[in-house]
């Protein structure tokens, strides 16, 4: 399973939110360059770069960051926040991700996001699947559908879906375990990798997600608030 970490961006800085929320946001470093290089010198390959500036706007913002990451260092990167036009997808595969993720605009235009599948090929595009309450969750997590997160996945999957990002937004930055059961639900979808996110906090936990067939997993908070260390994730890689 791969070991990603998160990466998150607002005004420049590298921040956490407590389930996605912008008045309770974390500043843990102000050089995301920097912070991207001490990951990738502890042996992680992926990250997962956040541009919450570009998920409030509805347009990415950050993308002198990406383009610096993604000339500075090796990790392969996922970006996503604000991804709405063919535009944006083209400038994000042009500054360096090697994958999108999306979820507002698979939501709100299906037709668009089943087109990026077809042309970029589901290898590189990701469905961003968050659910609050089982329902599927988008627009920076300040809207929730009436979509029941298996279905909406299992939908995406009939139409070329091999990624998904499933984040369990009541964990997101609790550091309380991650949503298991909900998990092997989401695995149990044939043909999908999942890449859990939300609430990962121990080793243990990890663990646990590699066992129910998880492709990947996402650390973020436990990571800058040292309840998981680099030295316990080299073990996992």
């Amino acid at each position: 399973m791969r070991i990603i970490i998160a990466l998150d961006i607002l005004g420049g800085k590298c921040v956490r939110l407590t389930k996605g929320d912008y008045s309770k946001v974390k500043i843990y470093d102000e050089k995301p360059l920097e912070v991207a290089k001490v990951i990738e010198d502890n042996g992680i390959r992926y990250l997962h770069l956040v541009d919450l500036d570009g998920a409030r706007n509805k347009k990415p913002v950050n993308y002198s960051i990406l383009e610096k990451i993604a000339a500075k260092t090796s990790l392969k990167v996922d970006f996503s926040g604000g991804i709405r036009s063919h535009e944006d997808l083209r400038d994000s595969f042009n500054a360096g991700a090697n994958q999108i993720t999306a979820g507002s605009i698979a939501v709100s235009n299906p037709l668009d996001f089943i087109s990026w599948l077809i042309e970029y090929g589901p290898e590189r595009i990701i469905l961003g699947a968050d659910s609050r309450d089982r329902k599927v969750s988008y627009e920076g997590w300040t809207e929730d559908s009436d979509k029941e997160i298996i279905n909406y996945i299992k939908d995406y999957r009939s139409k070329g879906v091999i990624y998904t990002i499933c984040t369990d937004i009541n964990k997101d930055g609790m550091l309380e375990g991650p949503s298991v059961e909900l998990y092997k639900e989401v695995v149990g979808i044939p043909g999908i990798k999942l890449i859990a996110s939300g609430g990962i906090t121990s080793v243990e936990d990890i663990e646990e997600l590699e066992r129910i067939g998880c492709d990947g997993s996402i650390i973020g908070k436990a990571i800058y608030e040292g309840k998981l260390t680099f030295k316990n994730l080299r073990k996992l890689c």
